[in-house]
Order: C-alpha cells, then structure tokens, then sequence
C-alpha cells in the first residue's frame, strides 16, 4: 500500500514545533494526490493548515499507533523517524519512568537525576543468563550479551558507552564493570574483583571535576580492559586513558570545580597526616578558588578523602606512595599562590619572602633560585652565544602554569600505571571485555582544541558504527534469504580525511607548531589556503578568528585562539632540568621518562652550533594532537577487533531535574550520537520483522475460513499478507520472519482494529438484544405469577366454610394415628432384624478372629524354626567361607613373600649386569689407549723408513731435521702431560668405582640382614598359623563321627583326585631339567669370560713386547743422529720425505680404523650374548617360580580337599622354597664378589698399562726403524685375530639360535602346564559344589529330625538391639549408608529401616557402656551420610531418602532418651529399652544440624530443577485459549535461541514437577509436616521468581496477561486441593503473584480504583505496585494506559504502608524449617534385617 494512502481521516501526523521540536495533529479530511495543504486538528482543539507543495508532496510524518508507543526497541515502531523515536523515549522516560531503550543495537540510556531501586544483586541474577530482548532495557543486559558472546565466540568483546557531559556514562561504566564483576565472582584471594570496582573512586577524584553541566563530569576518556582467563572469571583489568583536560587545573569556569582530589586535600588539611603540606581552605587556593563554588551539594570531600585512601589501600598501593602524591598536589595548589610581579620592562619577579614559594621547593625538594630564576626567565641559544631572556608577567604566569599542567599530567599518568600494575594478577589473558567510557559530540558557545580532539574522535567512533550496523543489517539478510539492497548511509570519511589527511588540519597544525614564530592566525590563514575549496569546511566573514567543520551532527564553529599553544604543551626545558634535579625521587622520575621518551615528529632536523645546549623552542616533540591520533588509531584497532556493544547516554534536561524531559536538548544529542542514523537505516530496509508464528498469532483475526483452516501457518501468513498488501515491493518472505517496510504494520494493525471494532459492534448488538429479552421475560413471568396468586386467594375465599373446616381437621387427626400405627410396625420389624443380624455377626466375627489367633501362633511357630534353621545356616556359610578366606588369604601371603624374594634376586642381576657394563666400558678404553699406541707406532715406523732412505742426503738437511727433532720433543712434552692428566682422572674414576663397590657391598650385607629378620618373623608367622590350623583341625575332628558316612562316599573322589595330583606333580618334574639348561648357559658364559680374559692377557702381553722393542732402539736413535756431512750428497729433498710421511701416515690411519671397527663389533655382539645369558636367566627363575607357585596352589587345593585326613604340607615346603632362596642369594654374592675382584684386577692391569704407555711416549721419537718391523707383525697378528672373532660370532650366533628355540619350546610346555591346571581348578570347584550340596542335604535332615524328636521351644525375645564386631565397622557404613540404592530400599521394606539399624546399633553401644565404639560409630554416620549427601546433590530420590531417615533417627534418639517429653507416646516396651548410661544430646544437635543441611540442599536441587520452566510456564504460556497476549515486539539483533532447539514449558510441566517431588517423599517416608515446609518453600520461589521476572519485562504487563497469570495460579491451587493442603495456607506465599496479577486486571483511572488498589495490595510494597503501573502495556487500542497522575495518587496513598523499598523479592530465601517430635510405634524387636543389604555379620540380641 502506497504511504500516500494512509493520510486518510482520523489517522494523526507530526508537525514541527518551535517549542517541542514536534508536535501532534489529527487529520481532518482525507488527503488526495493536487491537494496543497493538509487539514490538521492540533491537540488543543484549534484546526491547522499544513501547506504541502504540489510536486511532490512533502507530508509530514505519521505518527505510530498508541499500541506500538512505548516500545522497548525503537526499530519495533512501524513509522520510523525522529518524531517517533522522540515521543517513545518521552512516552517511556515519563509516563512508564523507564530510563533504557534499545534502538537496534544500541542502549539508549537517560539520565534520571535520581537514585532508582534496578541495580541491586537480584537484579544483576535475574538478568544473567537471559538472553538480550527476553527482558526489559536495562545496562545489564547489555553486559550479559557481551560476557554471553565471550564464552560462546570465544571473541574479545567491548561496550563503548558515549554521551555528554552529565548523561551518565561513568555510573553506566561502572554498573557494567560491577556486572561482570558479580557474574564471574571466581572465589579467589586475590579479590581482583572488588580491585577492578575499587579503581572508580580513584580515577572519579583525579580525573573528574564539576561541571556546569554536571557534579561529576568525567575530564578524560578511559578504556578499561577487563581480563578474564579460560573459565571465563576476572583476573585482572587494565585502564587506557585519552586527552586528559589539563587546563582545568589551572582554569575553571565560573560555578565550575577543579578536579575532585583538591578539594578532598583541603577538607582534610586539619588532620595530623597532611599537617606537613601546610594546606589551607580551598577558597585560599588560587587554583581552586577559580570557579567560586568550592561546595558541591550532597557531596561531603572529607569522606571522599578517607574512600580514596581506603581504595589506594585496597589496590596494594602503600602510604608511602600516597604521601607522595599528596605532596605533589599540595605542591601544585601552593604553585598556584606563587605570585609573580612585573618589574618593568617586560620583566617579572619572584619575592625571596614568598611563603607559597618556599612550600613548593619543600615539597618538591627544588632550589628556589634556580625555580624563580626560570619561572621569569628563559634561555635562548644563538648561533655564537646563550642569552638569558627576562620574561613579562603574562608569558612567566603561562609558564607556572604550564608547569603545574605537566607536573599533575605525569601524576595522573603515574596513578593510572600503578592501579593497572595493581590490578593485574598472575596468570594467563584469555579474553577481554573493553569498556570505553567516552565523551560525546560536544559543540558550546566558544569550542577550542579540546571540542576539536573530542569531536574527531567521535567522527572515528560513528564511522566505525556505521560500519558495524551496516554489517548486521546485511548478515541478518543473507541469513534470511532475502535479496540485499545496498543502503545508502553516511559515511563521514570526507570529514576524516578533512582532520587527519596529509595536509588536513591537524597536518597543518603540526606543520605550524614547528615555526617558533607561528600563531594561530598564520595557521588560519594556511587552512583558508588548502581547505578553502572543501565543502566541509568554511570560514566566516564576519570573523577572521573562527572556521567552521561539517560533522556528522551538526555544524562547529572552533576559536582558533590557543590551538598551536595547546598543541604544542610547551615547557621550557630549563623549568625539565630543574625539576629533574630534585631531591624528590618521585616527583624527578616523572620528567626523566618524559625525557627518555623521544617520538618522532614530522620536520626537518636542525643540528645546533653550539653542541651540548638545546635549544627548548627547537626541541622536536610530539604533538598533543600526534599523540591524540596515535592513541585513537590504537583504540580504533581494539575496537575492531572485538565485537562492539553500543550505549548512548542522553542527558533529559541541563537543570538536572528528576524525571523532566526537554525534547530539544534530546533530539540534539540523538542526533549527535548516531541513534537518528540507526533509524535512518532502518527505516531504508525493511524494520519490522515479525516471526510467522507471531505474525499468525497477531493477525489471525484477519484470516478467512479457508485461510485459517491451513495446517502450514507459513503459507498461511503467505496468502494473509499477499491477499492484503497488494504490493509485493512492501514485504519480503525470509526463512523464519516477514519483512515489512516502515508503515505496514500500521497499516495492518488499522485493519485488524477495524475488523476487531465491527465484531464488537456485532456482540454488541447481540448482547444489548439478549439483555432486552431478558429482561422483557423476567418481566413476564413475575406478572404471571402475580397473577397466579390473587385468583387463588380468590378461589380460597369463596371455598372456605364451618363444615369444611371441621371435616378437614377430622382427616388430620385420623391420618396422624394411623400413620404413627404404621410406623411403629414397621420398627419392631426392622429391630427384630437387626438383632439377628447382630448375633450371627457377632459369633462369625468370634469364630474368624479364633481362627486368626490360631493361625498366628502357628505362623509364630513356623517363623521361630524357620529364623532358627536360616541362622545355622548361615553360621555354616560363614564359617566355611571364613575357613576358605583364611586358607586363600595365606597362600596369598606366600605367594607375596615369594614374589618379594625373586624381585630382590632381580635386583642383585641387574646390579650384576650393571658391574658388567661398566667391565665393558673399561675394556673399551683399554683397546682405544691400545689403538691410539699402534697409531704412534706406524706413525714412528713410517719416520723409521723415510730416514733411512735418506741417510745420504742427511747432512744436508741435518739442521732442518733437528728442528723437527725439537718440535717432536715439544710435542712429547706436552703429550705426556695429557697422558698425565688422563692417568689422573682414570686413577679418580677407578677410586670412585672402589668406593661405589664397598657401599653396594655394605647395601647388601645390610639388605642381608634385613632378609633373615623378615624369614625370622615369617618364620614365626608360619608357626603362629601352623597353630591355628592344627587348632582348627583338632574342631573339625569333633564333627568327623557325624560325617563318618559322608567321608566314606567322598573317599573315592579324593582318591581321583590325587591321581590329577600327582600327574601335575610330573610335569612340576621338568623344573629340574630348565635348572640344567640354566647351568649349561651359565657355563657358556664363563668360557666366553675366559676367551675374553685369555684375548686381553694377550693383547697386554704383545704391548708389553711392544714397549721392550722400543725402549732398545735409543742406541739406534743415537747412531741415527750421530751421522756426519759426508753423506749429504745421498739424501733426499725435504718434500719427498713428508709426502712419503703423509702416505705412511693415512695407512696407518685406515687399518687402525678398520681394527677398531672389527672390535667395536665384537664388544657389541659380546654384549649382546651377555644380555641374552641375563634375560634367559631372568625368564627361568621367573618359570622356576611359576612353577613353584602352581606346585604350591596344587597342594593347597589337594590339602583343601582332604583337610579332615591329611596333614597341612605348606610350612616345609615353604623351608624349601627360603632354602632355595637362601641359596641363590649366596651365588649371587659369590657372583657379585668375583667381579669385584676382577675389576679390580683390570683396573690394576689398565693402570699398570697406563703407566707404561707414558714412559714408551716419552721415547717415541728414538725408535723410528724398530716400530716399522713390530707393526707388520701385529698387523699379521690382529689378522689373525679377526679370522678368530668372526669363527667365534658364527659360534655364538648359532648358539644363540639354540638358545631361542629352547625358550620357545619352554613357553609352549609352560602355557601347556597352566591349560591343564585350570582344568584341574575348575574340576576341582565342581567337586567342591558337590560336597556343599552333601552337606546341606545332611545338615537340612539332621534339623528335621531334632524338630521331630523336640517339641515346640519357647520362643526367645529380641531387645531390638544389634551388635557388630569394631572391625565391622567400615563394612556396616559401606553397605548401609554409601552402597545403599534408595529405589530398592523403598519397594521392598520400610523406607525408614537405615534409620532404625542405626539407632539399634547405637542402642547396643549404650547396652554394652562402651563410649568409644559409641562416639566413633556416630561420626563415621555422620561423615557417611554428609559424604553421600554432598557426592549427590542433585539426586532428588536419594536426598529425600537420607532427609527421612534422619528426620527418624533424630525422633529415635529423641524417643528412647528417657526424657518424660518424650516418653509419654510410648509404648511400656519401648520405654523398657530406653537408653541406659549415655546423655546423646549432643547428637541429638548434631543429627538436627545435619537434617537441617539435607533439607536445604533437597530444597536447592528441586529449585534447580523447577527453576528453568518457572518463567515459561507461569508467564509466557498462555494456559487459557482465545486470549492471546501477544503483541508486536520488534526485531532485536541479538542473540537468542532457536525456538525448535529450546524445550517448551507449561503450567502442567510445573505441576507435574511438583508431583514428582510429592511422590518422591511419600515413597521415602518423608514425614507429612516435613513435606508440607517443602511444598510451602517451593511455591515461594514459584511465586517470587515468576513475580521478579514480571517486574522486569514490560511486555508481560498487560490486563490478558494478568488474566494468564491467574489462571496458572488456579491450576496450583486445584493441586493444593488434590493434595489436601488447601488448609495449610500454602497459597499465601503466592500472594505477592495473585495481587500483581489482579493489579493488572483491575481498573485502573479513578480515585475509588486508587483506593481499591491500596487496599488489596498488602503483600506489595509501593516501589513494585509503581513499577506495574508504569510498566503496563496496552495490548490493544481498547486499553488505555495508566496516566501519571493516578501512580502519583497511588504513592500518596501508599505512604503509610511502606515497609521495603526493595524492587525484587528474593527467590532464594528459606523459611525456617522445624522438626517437630514424631512418635514412632514401630517396635525394634520385631524389625528384621533384609539379605539385599548385605548385613550378615550384625548380630539381633
């Protein structure tokens, strides 16, 4: 449908109002396409003339219909514009006192100016976990969504909360922080979450300060970064602050402040801490002074001094540290009071007498010439010299000033780093949550640099927005399937690249900075030169100080005055070096980094004539708006890479008045924050989308028959909206919701109010015709009856007569005798009757309960033989199982002991194996020392031969051969000092293998020791056990005469039996063959150790020649160097002999390597060998055990089936098995002791050959003819050893084939062997089955004939007590407290048994005066059942089970404590068995306070699982059919649940929960006062949370929805009724609900109603019933809302019943639960104890 369409009569439209901005009219006549003007009806009855122009026409915006004013998102609203948004924020802000607003994806927060009851804790926990919409607006919720989105996306999120001074963005930042600061409370010691909410006071007093506009008015924008770890709890937080306003500490506007912490400073300048500052009055300080107004009203600055301190203190930040900074402000206001003079001639000075000015350097431990002299001078460096230029009073006052700007800068900074150290704790970041409180678009009278840095970071903030919605609008269409449009939406970059582009203004600025001659005219002139020609920028004519910039708000005029000085920040560097220079650690700190800290800056580099002096007007620095752009390019970063969640904070009116709403300062700053934008986009597309169920649910009153009779309500609302709408261009079909552009849902809903008005007129007819009838019958019918009375009156008079009066009395009189005759025959007859039913009643009722008597007896009789026979019998089991746990318990025992002995041997081979590496490495350093020698001797006897060749030619070169004779004998030098060393560090390693024999030799003697003490102590064990035994059998020879016949039968099976016996005894013969098979691999190994020691003696012998041969060649040396120069001519070139050297040498070298590979061989295949040897030693004392395991189980099984004829064989079979034992430990020391000797031997050997290779090196280089001739011959030798190595490889590998076929074969007849064996068991288990069933046959006979042969015994009475052995202790609390099922226990007997075992087990501890047993057994119940409760807590069945049980054991110890209270409801016998010598009082408490616990987790574990389903089904399920209370919510880009993944709740899923909760108790015993305390606190939560929950959704409160409400209360209270607890009063909790639901429906307009309300609102406190009434929401245009004056009556009237101002009723809160006295007549005598719980050890006495 076109718009134009909808300007039709009686529809209202918005026109512009100088006043209100807009304002309502009502349109007079329908609106046609060449109309000029449109006919308006204003609002106060005047007619109004809109002129529209022609074409085409402008008309002025619809307005919404009053059933979608009000909103919770703006976006909801069927029109879109400024108007609308306006008027639903006023609707809202006034009439429903509602503050939030959601407009898309952004909160719309107005100030209030009043505190309000919607922060409390219960508020907090009743938003978390929500998801975003489900709710009302609230700062909450978008706290939730952002730490939802956290752990579920696993993304870093941020809320950038933005707005004007005094609009509430620091109260909004904190209450987020506190949000996450409750919601992720992690229980830690580190208490990092009361840091991170202990840091706003801090950052409050030092960084705001009193505005015009605002008391607290944040002077710096912060981004604190809150920091959570893997689980999603705080661990630390981190503060980022931008363009702190430095000028306000030394200017401040009239009735404005400076900042905070001044004023705390001098409201505690009395006290003894701050005497030292010598402060004085605020109003004393020039600083302060300023503004005039040093008071803010309702702020008390002493207090706000002792929160500062204890917040420092909190943080971890020392007094030490707070003094310092105290006397660095205090140095600053006395900064303020140094008063500069003029001197004339553009001079000032400092007077010497100034008391401010020696405070300052005091305080800031400065000199105070060197401060006055450059507070009124500065230094200028030429280019030839340095002048000291005098300063004039202004430039000296600017230049304190400046210096008191800086000072407090470095103090803010230095604060903010310290809280940020303080608020990080150790460990890792996993995400964040950045919340930025920043300022807002910002446009004044007079605007300067700090409106320009402010409202160019706004230009980055919206761009970024804009961004982000334009994201979201497009994800929401591609996930609907719907084709996207592009939107056309500003984008504010040509305004960016205007501030910050090269050449921008900021460029220019920097660029005009850099001039020490530039002003803030030149720098206007430059931007008239460069920016002249952009349409976003202009300069006035009519001002030559001022340009204008086209923001995406509005436009900005900005002062040019200031803008290079405030850019610029400039300190003369003599004022740096002077405070540099002080004695004050902190305060010199500050500018030492400042002076670390170089930026780079734009500009050229100048470097000075003069090196060494800088030039302060010269000194390339950062910009302030460098620094500005730096840290806003790193915000912009963070914030892009986090999901951003958007609150706008508006300031409602500049009075700072309650609850008042001015519509121009709203609508300025809805245009200044980017809302207006978000409705603009919006408003493009398609803004309202609807679900097909709530499309289906709305409008199904438009439906035709056909239409509604579909069963696919998709394709329904397809053909409802196709058949209405004609143009298809007004709506789109997404997957799950219809798009609808702006207008049709107004359209729509006029439709369905028509279509609702004609069916009221239609009923209305109806009714008005039924009433009339009625009433026209009623009419009727009472003149007929009239009627009908006076003609009979009539009849009767004329019928009336003397004789007819008389005749009638006659009848009456003989009617009344004869009636009564009759009637007392007929009693007697029934009497008669009656008796004779009696009697013979009577006599069968005689005649029955004889009969049930005699039966009784008989049954007693039975029980009593029966209870007899299953006692012995059990007495047998136990017993033979007793008998049977011993004997396994001790085989187990030797099987221990066993195992224990062959893991010592173990340990001895390994220790043996470890010596035998070590011999290995020994022998491998031997043969490297052997290797190294052979190599020196080729070496030599390479030299040998090349010198005998040239004996000729060796006069010649006889000098040259000597120098190399004395190189060689440097070289000896130095090589006999590395042999040295290395003989040192073998002989340090040989002592240390020495001393590590000795210990390990002292270990096992000790080890030794230890074993004969622990086989003493087996020993004496084994006879102890020996003796019960021959005890045992000495019992069981008493019953061989009863089992003689018995004995005979089983002979022959024994007999069998010995026969398997001895067959495995056979194969037990094949141990004896792996011993020898052992030996033979143990004699293998000594003649492998033998060939080994034979090859080494060799290898020693041949060295030993070897060093003969060479120590006889020093005759020949001699000779050799004795020759003259006759033979020079023969000798050869020098160059010859070292390549014959050269090839000598690396032959040597390869056969060396060759050898030493051969035997690197060897060794490993030896090692190997010996590895093996190990390992088959190894695997046979481990068959050797196994087998002795299964020899000693075969005999065990053999004693245990001839016990009662054999003699027990186990203790000399274990002397043999500790003979064997004591046996192999002796070879194992003798073993290890030889290798003692023989290592000590080849240490002696290497040692000995260590020595002697040193005195042969010493004579290397004489023996070079000799060592030629021995080498070939070892060369020969070694040849023939390798031929000898590889013959003996062959060998051992083949028997290493051998010895791997052996074990292979050994493997197969040992898993043969235990095959067989557990035939054998299994045979034997059936034999044993066998001789059980004999016995109970026999046992079973031998009862029946001594029943037969006695007469009937006298039955024996029970004390209903039972008796436990204190062993059994462990065993009762398993198996009757933890092991317990409650689900068996309550189908098959008494619920409450536990409770009466318990107290029976007790009365027994008293019987028999044992304290101990007494104490231990209550604790270790009590521990059982706290450990069960607490293991279990959400086990419903199983905490009702133990609540009942010890709601019965404390009304037992109650009932038999003897105590008269008690007593008098019991029976004589119960009071018999009372207890007798202890006072369990104390136990009673104990057992009470552990009832008490059960019963609060039971309630806690109902209320988990009922609280999920209390919201659907009390609320939002709509119990009664045809009253639907849905209405048009509107599209809210937020997470939330998919409809068919979320299970659905109704008021039966509750009812039925709650019958669930009621059986489980009735099944379990539960006492029925106890059930009711239960059923009372679970309709409280009921009633509480569905109450809270109404509270904060305004879409809940409507008149239908009260009607739902009630009708679901209904439901309970017929549950009640069912349950027979309609006279408890349970339904009294649900009053607060049933009264909220009546508010809703009731009427609600005039002063009677008011009254009424007051009234019957008892259980409702004020601040809830006027949250109702402002929160109720028409459904439909026949409602009207609550007007503001009837809540105000309502308040006036409430005033006396005011009793809480709490908004939300705590859900959790707990009744006091009472156990009241409970008589039981159960008597313990006759209880019987179950065989499912496993107590057969209790004893019944």
């Amino acid at each position: 449908m076109a718009l134009i369409q909808l300007y039709t009569r009686y529809n209202r439209v918005w026109i512009p109002d100088a006043e209100h901005v807009w304002k309502s009219a009502e349109i007079l006549r329908d609106f046609h396409d060449g109309d000029d003007c449109l006919q308006l009806l204003l609002e106060n009855s005047t007619e109004h003339k809109y002129i529209v122009d022609s074409s085409p026409p402008e008309l002025p915006p619809l307005r919404n219909p009053d059933i979608l004013v009000g909103e919770n998102d703006l976006t909801a609203l069927s029109y879109l514009h400024e108007p609308a948004v306006l008027h639903n924020l006023k609707v809202r802000f006034l009439e429903s006192r509602i503050i939030y607003t959601y407009c898309g994806i952004i909160l719309v927060a107005l100030n209030p100016y009043k505190q309000l009851h919607i922060y409390g804790d219960a508020i907090i926990h009743a938003y978390s976990g929500q998801n975003m919409g489900n709710m009302d607006p609230h700062i909450f919720a978008v706290a939730e969504e952002a730490y939802k989105q956290l752990a579920r996306n696993h993304k870093n999120q941020s809320i950038i909360i933005s707005g004007e001074s005094g609009a509430g963005k620091t109260v909004s930042a904190r209450y987020a922080m506190r949000y996450f600061a409750v919601v992720s409370k992690s229980g830690s010691k580190t208490q990092v979450e009361d840091k991170v909410l202990a840091s706003n006071p801090i950052t409050e007093a030092i960084g705001n300060a009193k505005t015009i506009r605002n008391d607290n008015s944040s002077r710096f924008g912060k981004f604190t970064e809150i920091s959570f770890d893997n689980r999603y709890r705080i661990i630390g937080a981190n503060m980022r602050t931008y363009l702190l306003e430095k000028s306000r500490v030394v200017f401040q506007a009239e009735s404005e402040r400076n900042y905070h912490i001044f004023y705390q400073l001098c409201a505690c300048a009395h006290l003894p801490q701050f005497k030292a500052l010598k402060l004085m009055s605020a109003d004393e300080f020039h600083y302060t002074g300023m503004g005039g107004d040093i008071i803010i009203e309702g702020v008390d600055d002493r207090k706000g001094m002792e929160e500062t301190q204890q917040t420092f203190s909190l943080l971890g930040l020392k007094e030490d540290f707070q003094s310092d900074v105290f006397k660095v402000l205090a140095a600053i206001l006395h900064l303020g009071n140094v008063e500069i003079k003029s001197s004339g001639d553009d001079r000032s000075s400092i007077s010497n007498s100034d008391s401010h000015l020696h405070i300052v350097c005091e305080l800031l431990a400065v000199r105070a010439d060197d401060l006055v002299r450059w507070l009124c001078n500065r230094r200028l460096v030429l280019v030839a010299e340095t002048v000291v230029k005098p300063l004039p009073k202004e430039r000296a006052v600017n230049s304190r000033d400046a210096l008191a700007k800086r000072t407090y800068a470095h103090l803010f900074n230095c604060v903010i780093n310290r809280i940020n150290k303080a608020l990080q704790v150790p460990g890792k970041q996993h995400a964040f949550i950045g919340v930025l409180d920043i300022y807002g678009f910002e446009t004044f009278d007079i605007n300067s640099f700090e409106q320009f840095c402010i409202n160019y970071a706004n230009e980055k903030l919206q761009q970024q927005f804009n961004l982000h919605v334009f994201k979201l609008e497009q994800e929401e269409y591609m996930k609907e399937d719907i084709p996207w449009t592009l939107i056309d939406f500003y984008d504010n970059q040509p305004v960016i690249d205007l501030i910050e582009a090269k050449m921008g203004i900021l460029d220019l600025l920097d660029e005009e900075c850099l001039f020490p001659q530039g002003t803030d005219q030149s720098w206007l002139q430059k931007l008239s030169n460069y920016l002249n020609s952009n349409p976003l920028f202009e300069l006035p004519k009519l001002s030559n100080e001022t340009f204008i910039i086209q923001h995406f708000a509005d436009k900005v005029e900005y002062q040019c005055k200031g803008f290079l000085e405030k850019n610029r920040d400039a300190l003369y560097e003599e004022l740096v070096d002077v405070l540099k220079a002080s004695k004050f650690a902190f305060l010199a700190k500050f500018f030492q980094e400042d002076g670390q800290s170089v930026p780079n800056m734009k500009g050229i580099k100048v470097k000075p004539a003069k090196p060494g002096v800088k030039s302060a007007n010269k000194q390339l620095r950062a910009s302030v708006g460098d620094k500005f752009c730096s840290s806003l390019s790193l915000l912009m970063e963070t914030l892009n890479a986090t999901t951003p969640h958007y609150v706008r904070c508006i300031k409602p009116n500049d009075e700072k008045l309650p609850f008042q709403y001015d519509s121009g300062r709203v609508v300025q700053q809805l245009r200044a924050c980017g809302v207006l934008e978000t409705i603009r986009i919006s408003a493009q597309s398609y803004p309202s989308r609807w679900t097909y169920f709530e499309f289906y649910s709305r409008y199904n009153v438009l439906m035709t028959n056909e239409e509604s009779s579909l069963d696919d309500k998709t394709q329904t609302c397809k053909y409802v909206l196709q058949r209405l709408i004609q143009d298809p261009n007004q709506y789109k079909f997404g997957r799950t919701k219809i798009f609808l552009r702006a207008g049709q849902v107004a359209y729509l809903e006029k439709l369905r109010l028509d279509r609702l008005r004609a069916a009221c007129i239609t009923i209305q007819k109806y009714v008005r015709g039924w009433n009339q009838r009625r009433k026209y019958q009623r009419l009727r019918q009472a003149a007929i009856l009239i009627q009908q009375y006076v003609r009979g009156k009539r009849t009767v008079r004329k019928a009336v007569s003397a004789a007819n009066l008389k005749q009638g009395w006659s009848a009456v009189v003989i009617q009344r005798y004869w009636r009564g005759f009759r009637i007392q025959k007929s009693y007697q007859t029934v009497r008669l009757a009656i008796i004779t039913i009696q009697a013979f009643t009577r006599g069968w009722l005689a005649r029955k309960s004889y009969s049930q008597l005699v039966e009784a007896r008989k049954a007693l009789v039975l029980q009593k033989y029966a209870r007899a026979w299953l006692a012995r019998r059990r007495f047998k089991a136990m017993r033979q199982l007793v008998h049977q746990v011993q004997l396994s318990f001790r085989v187990q025992q030797l099987r221990k002991k066993n195992e224990e002995q062959s893991k010592e041997n173990c340990g001895l081979v390994e220790r043996l194996t470890s010596l035998a590496n070590s011999h290995s490495q020994a022998m491998d350093r031997l043969h490297a020392l052997e290797t190294q020698l052979e190599k020196s001797a080729i070496q030599k006897a390479s030299l040998a031969a090349r010198e005998k060749k040239a004996k000729e030619d060796a006069s010649l070169k006889l000098t040259d051969l000597q120098r190399e004779v004395d190189g060689l004998i440097i070289k000896k030098q130095t090589m006999e000092k590395t042999f040295e060393a290395s003989a040192k560090q073998q002989q340090e390693k040989f002592d240390q293998i020495k001393m590590t024999l000795l210990e390990e030799k002292e270990n096992q003697a000790r080890l030794r020791k230890i074993a004969e003490n622990n086989l003493d102590i087996q020993r004496e064990e084994h006879e102890k056990e020996l003796a019960i035994l021959k005890e045992e059998l000495r019992r069981l020879k008493d019953e061989r005469v009863s089992l003689k016949m018995k004995l005979e039968d089983c002979e022959q099976m024994s007999a069998d039996l010995q026969d398997q016996v001895a067959q495995l005894t056979k194969h037990v013969k094949v141990i004896p063959e792996l011993r020898r098979d052992l030996s033979n691999l143990q004699n293998q190994k000594q003649t492998i150790d033998r060939r080994m020691k034979q090859q080494s003696e060799e290898a020693r012998a041949k060295l030993h020649d070897i060093s003969k041969v060479l120590s006889g060649s020093v005759v020949k040396e001699e000779v050799l160097l004795g020759i003259t120069a006759d033979y020079s001519e023969k000798t050869y070139e020098a160059e010859d002999l070292l390549a014959a050297f050269n090839g000598l040498e690396k032959a040597t070298r390869t056969l060396e390597n060759h050898r030493k590979e051969q035997k690197e061989i060897y060794e490993t295949q030896i090692e190997g060998l010996r590895l093996k040897l190990d390992y088959l030693q190894n695997e046979n004392s481990s068959l050797q055990t196994f087998f002795t395991e299964k020899n000693n189980m075969n005999e065990n099984i053999r004693q245990e089936v001839i016990r009662l004829s054999s003699e027990n064989a186990v203790i000399p079979e274990l002397k043999v098995q500790i003979s064997e034992l004591q046996r192999q430990k002796h070879e194992c020391e003798v073993l290890v002791e030889e290798q003692r000797k023989e290592l000590e031997e080849k240490a002696d050997e290497i040692k000995n050959t260590l020595q002697k290779k040193v005195e042969e090196e010493s004579s290397k280089c004489r023996n070079f003819e000799d060592q030629t001739q021995v080498l070939e011959e070892a060369k020969t030798t070694l040849q023939g050893q390798i031929k000898d190595l590889q013959e003996e490889n062959d060998h051992l590998s083949r028997q290493l084939q051998m010895e791997r076929d052996a074990k292979i074969r050994l493997r197969l007849e040992a898993a043969e062997l235990s095959s067989r064996n557990l035939d054998f068991e299994e045979q034997l288990d059936q034999k044993e089955r066998v001789i059980k069933q004999l016995e109970n046959q026999m046992i079973s006979l031998e009862t029946a004939q001594k029943a037969q042969k006695t007469s009937s015994p006298v039955p024996k009475h029970y004390l209903g007590m039972l008796e436990y052995n204190p062993e059994d202790e462990p065993r009762l609390i398993q198996n009757l407290i933890l092991d317990l099922k409650p689900k068996g226990v309550a189908v098959n007997m008494i619920p409450v048994l536990p409770a009466y075992i318990l107290f029976m087990c007790i009365r027994h501890a008293d019987y028999m005066n044992n304290e101990d047993k007494l104490r231990s057994f209550m604790n270790a119940t009590i521990s059982a059942v706290k450990k069960v409760t607490m293991t279990h807590q959400n086990d419903l069945a199983l905490l009702s089970f133990w609540l009942s049980n010890m709601y019965q054991l404390l009304n037992c110890l109650k009932q038999y404590s003897g105590e008269v209270e008690f007593s008098k409801h019991s029976t004589a016998r119960q009071v018999n068995n009372c207890l007798q010598n202890f006072d369990l009082s104390d136990h009673q408490q104990v057992v009470s306070d552990l009832a008490i616990c059960i019963y609060h987790q039971f309630i806690a574990a109902m209320e988990r699982a009922l609280t999920p389903a209390i919201v659907p089904g009390m609320l939002e399920h709509e119990s009664l059919q045809g009253i639907s209370s849905m209405k048009l919510r509107g599209f809210i880009k937020r997470s939330r649940k998919n409809n068919d993944d979320t299970e659905t709740y109704t008021i039966s899923f509750i009812i039925q929960r709650l019958s669930h909760f009621y059986s489980n108790m009735t099944q379990h015993g539960t006492e029925p006062h106890l059930i009711k305390q239960v059923v009372k606190q679970l309709l409280f939560h009921i009633g509480a949370t569905t109450l809270n929950n109404l509270l904060l959704r305004k879409d809940m409160c409507s008149c239908r929805k009260g009607m739902q409400i009630r009708c679901n209360i209904s439901y309970l209270e017929e549950w009640l009724q069912e349950k027979d607890f309609q006279s408890c009063n349970f339904i009294d909790t649900l009053k607060p609900l049933i009264e909220a639901a009546w508010l809703l429906q009731v009427s609600k307009s005039t002063d009677d109603d008011a009254k009424a309300i007051t009234e019957k609102c008892t259980e409702l406190n004020t601040v809830q019933i006027v949250k109702i009434l402002n929160s109720y929401t028409p459904v439909d245009l026949f409602e009207k809302r609550v007007a503001s004056s009837f809540v105000r009556k309502v308040q006036s009237l409430r005033q006396d019943h005011d009793s809480a101002a709490q908004l939300m009723m705590d859900a959790h809160y707990r009744f006091p639960v009472t156990f009241p006295f409970c008589a039981s007549s159960q008597a313990l005598e006759l209880l019987q104890v179950p065989n499912s719980l496993h107590l057969e050890f209790l004893t019944m006495i």
